[in-house]
């Protein structure tokens, strides 16, 4: 073990993350047995598939500098800062809007200034092109030597391997696990990881119908092709991300009150909404187990 593994080892994550049983009569009634994956309690500045999907990352960057993007409210930049901070690199947080720049910072920006990430924001058509290297080679040219780039969501192959161990501590105990999804590497992976005869349901967070085939792009080139049982159900991204609405908000208000667990609003309640709404539907069959999986905690 190097000594960027031994610090890393030291963060102490809770794994493999609790799983809870719930009883929720709306889906009990119809014969479902509701169980959540807690990987929110992973750790406590680095919480689900954030820290499945930057572990491995930040084993390749070794202590470098770290240059990654996200829109104003991403947790993957709150994330990469915190994990800057706690183990001691340099981040660089490329911001979607350039119009922020001149705005006092949102609590999310905030939290990732105070932990010591440089904000650099960019306009959005600037943001879009992010993958070309004409657009990364100047933003490369402003950050330390060696920066290691990690991209939007941290969704590269390390992240999808990452996210294989997801799948695999839910062998045997659910056959339908779902996700809430942004850029697809959390299901990409958590797929792979599922034994033959379980499924993982992604709930898309971003309105725009293109995640299906960035999933097996992802899938493709951190195994050579498709791997697991997996499919989306666009209908409950609310507006798009960042984006709720009174019914959503209510949603995840009732939830709380049942449950006594606090319910993160831009994944987790999409994602939890469409599970009921799904089971009302009748589109899980009596006597299935389904996983949610909790991928972040609300702030």
């Amino acid at each position: 073990m190097n000594a960027f593994d031994l610090a890393l080892s030291r963060l102490r994550p809770r794994l493999p993350s609790p799983l809870e049983p719930v009883e929720d009569k709306r889906l009990t009634r119809r014969g479902l047995r509701l169980l959540l994956k807690r990987d929110d309690l992973i750790h406590p500045e680095l919480p689900g598939n954030k820290w499945r999907k930057l572990a491995l990352n930040l084993r390749a960057a070794d202590g470098r500098p770290v240059l990654t993007f996200g829109g104003a409210y991403s947790h993957h930049l709150r994330a990469t800062a915190a994990a800057g901070r706690l183990l001691g690199f340099d981040t660089i947080g490329v911001v979607r809007g350039d119009e922020l720049a001149g705005r006092p910072l949102n609590p999310s920006l905030a939290a990732c200034a105070a932990d010591g990430m440089r904000l650099v924001f960019v306009d959005r058509a600037t943001y879009r092109a992010k993958n070309d290297p004409e657009v990364l080679a100047p933003l490369l040219a402003q950050s330390p030597p060696g920066t290691y780039v990690v991209p939007e969501g941290g969704s590269n192959t390390l992240a999808v391997q990452g996210c294989v161990e997801l799948g695999r501590e839910l062998s045997g105990a659910a056959d339908v696990v779902m996700v809430a999804c942004g850029t697809g590497g959390t299901l990409a992976g958590l797929a792979a990881g599922l034994d033959a005869g379980q499924r993982a349901l992604g709930v898309p967070v971003l309105k725009g119908g293109f995640l299906g085939a960035e999933i097996r792009a992802l899938q493709t080139a951190a195994f050579g092709g498709p791997r697991g049982a997996w499919s989306l159900d666009e209908r409950f991204h609310c507006g798009g991300y960042a984006r709720t609405t009174p019914a959503l908000e209510a949603f995840a208000q009732d939830f709380e009150a049942r449950h006594g667990l606090a319910i993160e609003r831009l994944y987790v309640a999409k994602m939890l909404y469409g599970l009921v709404a799904l089971a009302q539907e009748g589109a899980f069959a009596p006597g299935t187990r389904i996983a949610a999986v909790i991928t972040g905690s609300r702030s």
